[in-house]
């Protein structure tokens, strides 16, 4: 995914993980904020850590060709609902749907 708004613009990363109810993602190396951390039993010195925070959706988009494009759905003859790019129309990642049989 590469960042096409903010601070972070035109950055890339691989997404770690997706909130879909507050409609925000992690991205890897972006939005990253220093955290003080009190010493526990899974950190027993403590100290400062670095973390990514999530950021907007709406804020990323998918790389195809070395550049941010849009997506778009297209169902397939078989039944298989797949992403595809717009902008060099190569399937994104696997069929959102399986085939019928």
């Amino acid at each position: 995914m590469v960042v096409t708004s903010g601070k972070a613009r035109g950055r890339q990363g691989k997404v770690l993980r997706v909130i879909p109810d507050q409609q925000r993602v992690i991205v890897q190396g972006v939005n990253v904020r220093k955290r003080t951390v009190r010493p526990s039993q899974n950190n027993p010195r403590g100290g400062v850590i670095e973390k990514e925070m999530p950021i907007h959706i709406s804020n990323v988009s998918p790389v195809s060709g070395g550049k941010p494009t849009r997506v778009r759905f297209e169902t397939r003859p078989d039944g298989s609902k797949v992403r595809i790019a717009v902008r060099t129309g190569e399937q994104l990642g696997e069929p959102l749907r399986k085939p019928r049989k």
